[in-house]
């Protein structure tokens, strides 16, 4: 049975590059029929956090990874892993300096394997120094320690980032020491940014925490992910997760750098926003809007799912909802000065919204049909296109230039705030 595994360190949030790690590592668990197991590489006891732990824990649920078994923790295991060192001492293959105790690397040998993605590569033991398998502190070394949990937990194929390509014949060598059958590796491009640097901060977040709270869904972020060094072809760009498992394969992964893209992924997540409908985005948009401050004492669901309806379609993220909405939740929102001073400041635009108020309050029935028939018959009357009377009413209700369809906002403002609103503006 294939079996991989995940080995986050508490040490501080889940980065993008590690999330992709855990999820190639569990769609090729899911697509065998495999195991994807966790184990907690908590030997640095000083910046080791539980808190850090259960962030990470949090985000792969988010992102809807789950693993099977228990985790395992590195901190539980040190006298394991010196009982280990100490038998490669007393077979001759290790030795001691100290407090501390290192293998000894025999030169001249080729160190050979095939790479999962990147083919065959090779490394002369020459190239290798006698390698630290106990610290003269007590801790294993992280190869060491790797090689010891990887046999118990029958870890099958580990697959991770080219950083560690260096680490992998080190790991080879302690297998044959100990007469295992080394795990298949396999070794990632690591995630760039568009400018071909190393991800990091200056391309926007680099933790899965960071885009969860920008408005991001889960599906959104692991397609980008999943796009990042694996492509199932231009008709299956969008995907969830669990189609994604069943078309994964290991051997059609890329041995490129893959480049981060953030506005790639922010057309990935309109895509999947509106997958969802109006009720699925609910509990997620009253998130945004309470992370954001909006008071929803007087909104009802009702209310909340007609807002949702009017503005999906224009959603990127769901923090641009609540920025978007901004003038159905209070009086003081947000007002664009360019187009204020484009359609506020002429008079003959006042006069005609002093008597679009007047229209609107008329009507016995304040629809979003009825409101666009007022509008329309006032513009025909007056000579106006009506773009004419729409931006500057668009203007005066919601202090934005563009939006969803006015008709539609000013329905769901109702016919006071409205009439307040347009009467405002008029001297």
């Amino acid at each position: 049975m294939v079996t991989v595994r995940f080995a986050p360190s508490p040490t501080g949030y889940l980065h993008l590059g590690s999330a992709r790690t855990a999820l190639f590592n569990w769609l090729h668990a899911r697509h065998t029929g495999g195991r994807f197991l966790i184990r907690v590489e908590d030997t640095d006891k000083v910046r080791s956090d539980v808190r850090y732990l259960e962030e990470i824990l949090s985000d792969l649920r988010w992102l809807g990874l789950d693993w099977d078994g228990e985790l395992l923790f590195q901190s539980r295991r040190f006298p394991l892993y010196r009982q280990k060192a100490e038998e490669l001492v007393g077979g001759g293959k290790a030795y001691r300096e100290g407090e501390a105790i290192l293998f000894r690397v025999e030169k001249g040998r080729t160190v050979e394997y095939d790479d999962l993605i990147h083919g065959r590569i090779s490394v002369r033991t020459d190239d290798i120094k006698d390698q630290v398998l106990i610290k003269s502190d007590g801790s294993p070394s992280y190869n060491f320690a790797c090689v010891v949990d990887d046999a118990e937990m029958a870890i099958t194929d580990i697959l991770r980032g080219d950083d560690h390509i260096s680490n992998t014949p080190k790991q080879i060598l302690f297998y044959e020491a100990f007469g295992l059958t080394p795990p298949r590796f396999g070794h990632m491009p690591l995630i760039l940014g568009p400018d071909g640097a190393k991800l990091s901060k200056r391309h926007g977040g680099v933790s899965v925490e960071e885009y969860r709270k920008e408005g991001y869904l889960p599906e959104a972020l692991v397609n980008h992910l999943i796009l990042l060094g694996w492509y199932p072809g231009e008709e299956h760009e969008v995907l969830t997760l669990e189609e994604a498992a069943r078309m994964f394969e290991i051997g059609r992964m890329g041995d490129v750098q893959a480049k981060f893209d953030l506005q790639k992924l922010r057309w990935l997540n309109a895509a999947h926003i509106m997958k969802k409908t109006p009720a699925d985005l609910l509990p997620l948009v009253k998130e945004h809007l309470v992370a954001g401050g909006v008071a929803l004492a007087g909104a009802t669901d009702e209310h909340l799912l007609r807002l949702i309806d009017l503005y999906q379609i224009r959603l990127k993220t769901l923090r641009d909802f609540v920025e978007m909405t901004d003038c159905f939740f209070r009086d003081d929102y947000a007002v664009e000065e360019a187009g204020k001073k484009k359609y506020l400041d002429k008079p003959e635009n006042l006069e005609n919204l002093r008597i679009l108020a007047d229209r609107l309050e008329a009507l016995a029935s304040f629809t979003a049909a009825s409101v666009e028939v007022a509008c329309r018959q006032l513009a025909e009357e007056r000579g106006l296109k009506p773009a004419a009377l729409i931006h500057p009413a668009r203007m005066a209700v919601s202090g934005q230039t563009s939006g969803a369809g006015l008709f539609e906002m000013m329905e769901l403002l109702g016919k006071e705030k409205v009439l307040k609103r347009l009467r405002g503006v008029v001297p």
